[in-house]
């Protein structure tokens, strides 16, 4: 009896889960994709370039999803079943709340681990094609599509105005050429002309009749007569040749080689304890060199070695004893000193920067490979007995209180994100943060559905205001 009903729970849950992921993905995958929206529509691409963008998109918010696809599924299973007083009935036939629930913590310990495999394996991969399908979309050029009565600035250092078409054929152009820049503006208008490109698809030919063009020559001028600003040029027919690759060139792969996102774990430790030793090594340079040059064994200037020494003379003492003259002098020089040590301090800062953010950024990552997969684990703690206490199933309240929870859990996991990577906190404080906060919280609502407690149930509140309101009356009249 205990093996069905574990097989009819594990059955109810995966179900659940798979729906409630694949919804949650789309919703991360819709955001991801109006977030790139200008660099995939209008450019002309391949519906297979297309169809690769949301591939790598679905693999890379995975280890988001799932989470919140967890919640939302021990939720709803440990709700239904509330709701249908299954979970009743299993309690009293003798069945532990933590019986029920051992082959669901089974499944997604399972799911866990396969999390971090997958956020250690394939998800640096899907990052690094992602990304450098991205960072290639956005150096396509945009699909040449010259609209009617307005404006065109498709073609970069041009901007096009067409007041009619036929067929190919475009009929009173006026074209602003700023590729050699807005104090070198040519103005051409024409009649009529059309568009088309070399064979190699690399460069536009545009073809002008019957025009004239306006050149400014205001950096030009020093060739020219103070009386010629700009030259005039008129034409039968004109051919302007442009730089246009309207080919999608995908980007090399290793350009992304040094981000921490496209690393696994053992690679991200590897780095991080070499990054670590640059960054101590050129610390200590930099101190060592600092002290020792400014404040270790400093010898006496040549001005003070006239004063007598018979002991420790403070340095107040020896400019007390100086001129006005002098001490203006000694003022001036070490209000320069002090600028020179300032500049000095803020050149190693600059120089350390880099190293210190690179170390932030894997440290940070490293831990993010854990907190991801474990934050599965919580998450189940909390939607399972937050689902026996509300008991109720459906689309209602459980998707109300799993996205508060997720809400709450991605504030405090960015804020701690955000604080370790720019080194204000630890990276393993940062980013264990959210984790520390919730799972006291799955540990409270796991122990609170053992014991049967009615933590939502509006009844159970009321019933404690009536018999607080009922005392105090008791006790007003007792004082009467």
């Amino acid at each position: 009896m205990i093996k069905k009903i574990d097989l009819y729970l594990l059955r109810s849950f995966l179900i659940l889960l798979v729906m409630t992921f694949l919804i949650c993905a789309f919703i991360l995958l819709m955001q991801l994709f109006w977030r790139q929206l200008n660099d995939l529509v209008g450019k002309g691409i391949e519906m297979m370039i297309i169809f690769e963008f949301f591939f790598y998109g679905f693999l890379s918010i995975v280890p988001l999803a799932l989470p919140l696809a967890i919640l939302l599924a021990s939720l709803m299973t440990f709700g239904n079943l509330g709701e249908k007083f299954e979970l009743t009935a299993m309690k009293a036939s003798g069945i532990s709340l933590f019986r029920i629930m051992l082959p669901l913590v089974i499944c997604v310990i399972g799911i866990s681990i396969a999390a971090f495999f997958f956020s250690d394996r394939i998800y640096p991969m899907s990052n690094t094609r992602l990304w450098t399908l991205i960072f290639s979309l956005r150096q396509k050029s945009p699909e040449l599509e010259i609209p009617v009565g307005e404006f065109y600035s498709g073609i970069e250092g041009y901007n096009l105005y067409v007041r009619a078409k036929d067929k190919n054929m475009l009929k009173e152009m006026m074209i602003y050429d700023f590729s050699s820049g807005f104090n070198n503006t040519t103005v051409m208008v024409a009649d009529s002309g059309y568009i088309k490109f070399t064979e190699d698809k690399k460069y536009l030919i545009l073809s002008l009749f019957s025009g004239e063009s306006f050149e400014n020559l205001k950096q030009q001028r020093r060739s020219y007569s103070a009386g010629i600003p700009y030259r005039r040029e008129t034409f039968g027919s004109k051919e302007i040749l442009i730089d246009f690759d309207s080919e999608f060139n995908r980007y090399d792969e290793s350009i992304l080689d040094g981000q921490s996102v496209t690393k696994n774990v053992m690679r991200l430790y590897h780095d991080i304890d070499s990054i670590e030793q640059v960054v101590n090594l050129r610390a200590s340079s930099q101190a060592y060199d600092l002290i020792s040059r400014n404040y270790l064994g400093r010898e006496y200037p040549a001005e003070e070695a006239t004063f007598p020494h018979t002991g420790i003379l403070s340095p107040d003492s020896i400019f007390a004893t100086m001129k006005r003259s002098e001490m203006l002098r000694v003022a001036e020089q070490a209000k320069n000193a002090v600028q020179m040590r300032q500049q000095e301090i803020n050149s190693n800062e600059l120089f350390l920067y880099e190293s210190s953010n690179q170390l932030m950024r894997h440290s940070t990552e490293f831990h993010r490979r854990f907190t991801l997969p474990f934050a599965c684990f919580i998450f189940f703690f909390i939607g399972a007995p937050l689902g026996a206490i509300i008991r109720k199933g459906g689309l209602g309240m459980p998707v109300v209180a799993s996205v508060l929870m997720f809400i709450i859990y991605y504030m405090i996991e960015t804020t701690g994100y955000k604080m370790a990577r720019e080194g204000l906190w630890e990276p393993f404080a940062g980013m264990w943060l959210s984790s520390s906060v919730l799972l006291p919280v799955g540990i409270f609502l796991t122990y609170k559905a053992a014991v049967d407690a009615q933590l939502f149930r509006s009844e159970h509140y009321m019933l404690i205001w009536n018999k607080l309101q009922a005392r105090a009356e008791s006790i007003l009249k007792r004082k009467v």
